[in-house]
């Protein structure tokens, strides 16, 4: 559980430094006379990730769950590989290829991070709030984009 604690710590330490990078480059938006749209989602965001890590380390104790290596080790492959998306994401992305991709990485690990230790409550009812968050953001997001057209 010690190194699983650690991965949770890492997850939120990386969180940390993606929205310093957000902040940085809202600023800079700012200052060459960008407009946000729906920061109204972004506390309920915060929250909603804040729960996410949080039910990573509280279900897998208050349950007693089990490090599963058959379903853990695959899920960390995709924890990893949601990282280096969000990642991509944020430097170039693959907007041409895939709408929204930041999200596509949100949604996978919602999902893989809780399985790495078997927290399954906590990724069905994390992804089930997160589907409606990211209705509501993609709706806001598509309907600014299709102003800036």
């Amino acid at each position: 559980m010690t190194w699983y604690a650690l991965l949770i710590g890492a997850v939120a330490f990386e969180r940390l430094i993606e929205v310093r990078v957000a902040e940085r480059n809202r600023a800079v938006s700012k200052t060459h006379g960008g407009v946000e749209f729906g920061a109204g989602h972004y506390p309920v965001m915060v929250a909603l990730h804040i729960g996410l890590l949080v039910g990573c380390l509280a279900e897998p104790i208050m349950l007693h769950r089990n490090f599963i290596p058959a379903l853990g080790w695959p899920m960390f492959g995709v924890v990893l590989a949601a990282q280096a998306l969000r990642w991509w994401c944020i430097t170039t992305g693959p907007y041409r290829l895939v709408p929204h991709p930041n999200y596509v990485a949100v949604i996978a690990e919602g999902v893989a991070l809780p399985l790495v230790h078997t927290a399954w409550v906590t990724a069905l009812v994390f992804s089930i709030l997160n589907a409606g968050l990211l209705s509501a953001r993609v709706k806001v997001e598509n309907a600014a984009l299709a102003g800036l057209r």
